[in-house]
């Protein structure tokens, strides 16, 4: 990973998931996959922003912010980004409630991660965000939190080690191919959990609890989905 809008390595992911894939997708019949917005639709404004969008880096094709399912619990989610607040809280010295721009505030950082569904489809974006690890330095997390618990505008949740988190230095994304994340994409946050399965990458981040309770389960994992979540060779 590298600073300052310069790309570190590929994801190294196959574009196809062996395996359960079968089992993963009569749950989400069963249990909903989510619903758009009544009576809204943003199709248009995603249209306009793959005009803009970066479509290659160093002659590899990126996926399009059109090559995505809809499968949020509830739709998506429209954040007021002048009263929006991150908390970071739980097991630390400092919690803090931070602005959209506060965040920001941190060095930014960009990679091609392939995202992979539990659908069995996968795409490479190129995001840019925020080191979790940086937030973290603003908070002191005391030495017995080991899980990182992330909660959304929707209700969703989900948990990360948190020695995942530093030793493969996850990142909240603000923006992917280069444009701000439209709503659609998990504005204003995204979590890349780069080598897990789409169920952990959270979207419309609105808080960050650092935890000891390892075996928390969130929203898909409380329904029989694996918490660990890696992606498979």
């Amino acid at each position: 990973m590298k600073k300052s809008g310069k790309v570190a390595e590929k994801g190294r992911y196959a574009n196809r998931i062996p395996g359960k894939c079968l089992f993963l997708l009569l749950s989400l019949l069963l249990f909903g996959c989510g619903t758009s917005n009544d009576g809204d639709t943003s199709e248009t404004g995603l249209e306009e922003l793959t005009k803009i969008e970066v479509t290659e880096y160093e002659g590899k094709d990126l996926s399009s912010l059109t090559d995505f399912r809809e499968n949020s619990i509830k739709g998506p989610q429209y954040i007021d980004i002048d009263s929006y607040k991150l908390t970071i809280d739980g097991l630390v010295e400092q919690p803090v409630s931070l602005s959209y721009d506060e965040v920001l505030d941190n060095q930014k950082y960009t990679k091609v991660v392939t995202l992979h569904r539990v659908e069995c489809w996968s795409v490479d974006i190129l995001w840019e965000g925020v080191l979790l690890a940086d937030l973290f330095e603003g908070v002191d997390v005391q030495a017995s939190a080991d899980t990182v618990i992330f909660y959304s505008e929707d209700g969703y949740s989900t948990a990360l080690p948190l020695q995942t988190i530093m030793d493969r230095q996850l990142m909240i994304a603000y923006k992917m191919n280069g444009v701000v994340l439209p709503p659609e994409r998990g504005f204003p946050f995204q979590l890349v959990a780069e080598d897990k399965l789409g169920y952990k990458w959270i979207k419309w981040i609105t808080r960050i609890e650092l935890s000891d309770d390892a075996d928390y389960e969130g929203y898909w994992e409380q329904r029989g989905f694996d918490n660990k979540a890696d992606v498979k060779p």
